[in-house]
């Protein structure tokens, strides 16, 4: 029994979230960790930026917690509908939701499970059915809206799992597409959590270790709690491709520590299974913006320009240094390449 409490805990710290590969170099780095996290005088306000929430309520039933920004003028410019990734929340868009404003309708909502919306039955946890929980987001919060939709991560997975139910959407109601990231399949999981082991073990060891660690998910969350040194640093290293302020890592970890690990288990062969690539085709009726970070070991750079080769006019930006979390860590350029992205929205006559 404690031989299996042991592998759990260990496991445990190793896959408690998929962002969970540098556990060795956090408990060498402990008291650096420290340090660091001890100098840290400031936070940004993340999470502060709020509005009245309101309720999607999806085809199985499910209340999706959701807010909209109105503009402080009206306009006829498309709503910017953002879509958030695995084990995140709407808060990871605090730099794009401070950048927009006032200036532009958005919405922005909470994936099924996820932050403060409801949790979805095992067998909807999958990312054809967010497809249609997005396709629900946009008949009740922008029903007569044109839409741009901006995914990160598995969002960007939920985009294209709209285009593959509903391709007559894009290029009427869909207006433009900025995918950050993100991938359309081909991504191997067990070379995330452990890129030095041979694939032919890691794909048999992986499924296993996770439907292990969800038959213990209170040990496992327990492993994963919030502020802890191991935490910080696998998020520091895995989610970001140079050093950030501290306030930066504490957010995306709390954010991870947060979701559940039953619900990332829940979600985690989604992965391995996708395969969307025959479902670019719709994004060639809008303006496509792919956003790739060099140093993302998560989804890697190698993704955004198979799926930029894939749709043709599709713009393809590369930021060097900057990992997974490139909306929070390149905000500026983030913004400013979703800001030309719109521009060409509005000169097709969209906006």
């Amino acid at each position: 029994m404690n031989g299996r409490r042991t592998l759990l805990g260990v496991a445990a710290a190793a896959t408690g979230t998929v962002v969970a590969g540098g556990v060795a170099a956090a408990l060498a780095s402990r008291r650096q960790v420290r340090r660091r996290r001890e100098g840290s005088t400031s936070r940004d306000p993340f999470g502060s930026l709020r509005s009245e929430p309101v309720h999607v309520t999806t085809l199985d039933g499910i209340r999706l917690h959701a807010e909209v920004d109105e503009p402080e003028a009206p306009t006829d410019q498309p709503t910017l509908v953002f879509v958030h990734g695995y084990a995140l929340n709407l808060d990871c868009w605090h730099f794009q939701r401070l950048h927009f404003r006032g200036r532009r309708r958005m919405v922005f909502y909470d994936l099924r499970s996820h932050g403060r919306s409801e949790r979805s039955p095992v067998g909807n946890a999958t990312i054809d059915q967010l497809g249609h929980d997005l396709r629900s987001v946009l008949d009740q919060l922008a029903p007569d809206d044109k839409v741009v939709l901006v995914g990160h991560s598995m969002g960007g997975m939920t985009v294209m799992s709209l285009a593959e139910s509903h391709p007559e959407m894009f290029g009427d109601r869909v207006v433009g597409v900025a995918l950050l990231a993100t991938t359309a399949g081909g991504l191997k999981t067990h070379r995330v959590l452990n890129p030095y082991l041979p694939d032919r073990l890691m794909r048999q060891v992986t499924p296993r270790a996770m439907a292990l660690l969800a038959r213990a998910p209170g040990l496992v969350d327990g492993a994963r709690r919030t502020g802890s040194d191991i935490g910080f640093l696998v998020t520091s290293k895995m989610a970001f491709g140079s050093e950030v302020p501290t306030p930066y890592i504490e957010f995306v970890d709390e954010m991870l520590a947060q979701t559940p690990f039953e619900v990332i288990a829940e979600f985690f062969p989604n992965f391995d299974e996708l395969d969307k690539y025959e479902v670019l085709y719709a994004f060639e009726h809008v303006p496509t913006l792919i956003v790739g970070a060099t140093d993302d070991v998560l989804t890697s750079i190698g993704h955004s320009r198979k799926m930029a080769s894939r749709i043709k006019g599709a713009q393809l930006v590369e930021i060097p240094q900057a990992g997974h979390m490139v909306m929070l860590e390149r905000s500026e350029q983030v913004n400013t390449a979703l800001e030309r992205m719109l521009g060409k929205v509005a000169a097709r006559g969209d906006a």
